[in-house]
């Protein structure tokens, strides 16, 4: 059904309002125009693109200070952390996480962001895998943006154990899923 643009631009605010990772062409498929259509709306609206509100999504939401890792070793861009809880981290596949042939994803890269993302949730200065149980669902393919959701499942302080559980999706169609076992020093 085609909307009138007032109706369309409000429809926009708030599907973007929902979910500020949302593609252009995702938007354009939702509301059956074009791609440039949506472009052109979000400059009246003065709605940043993708790559921006993912950096004012990140400014706003790391107030808590990643404490087990540097920001800089992550695989992926954390967007969300709440400590000890749950976390969120955006990878985008490139041609150099890629198999040449065939352009898909190599699982180590994948993996690494899932790990790196378990570690990071952790309310700790030491932060270490001690066992992993992993799943690829299907495979990631060149120039696709993975999203790693990482929520802690069980935290045994007192034993020095934490288990922790995360998805990865492109659009929302899982990809990866792991159930990490972590290990922390519990010093605070």
């Amino acid at each position: 059904m085609r909307r009138n643009k007032k109706e369309r631009q409000n429809l926009l605010l708030e599907t973007i309002a929902e979910n500020p990772f949302i593609t252009d062409e995702d938007l354009a498929e939702k509301f059956s125009v074009s791609v440039q259509t949506i472009r052109l709306d979000r400059l009246e609206l003065s709605i940043p693109e993708l790559r921006e509100r993912i950096k004012h999504v990140a400014e706003k939401s790391l107030d808590e200070e990643v404490r087990s890792l540097p920001i800089d070793e992550i695989i992926g861009e954390i967007i969300d952390v709440d400590l000890d809880n749950s976390a969120i981290s955006i990878f985008d596949v490139t041609s150099e996480h890629v198999f040449k042939r065939n352009k898909i994803a190599r699982g180590h890269h994948l993996f690494a962001q899932a790990n790196s993302l378990a570690v990071a949730v952790i309310d700790d200065e030491l932060a270490l895998t001690a066992k992993a149980n992993i799943t690829f669902t299907r495979q990631v393919k060149e120039n696709e943006r993975v999203i790693a959701k990482a929520k802690v499942t069980k935290l045994e302080q007192g034993k020095g154990r934490t288990r922790v559980e995360v998805n990865s999706y492109v659009g929302n169609e899982l990809v990866f899923s792991g159930e990490f076992e972590m290990f922390r020093s519990n010093k605070r």
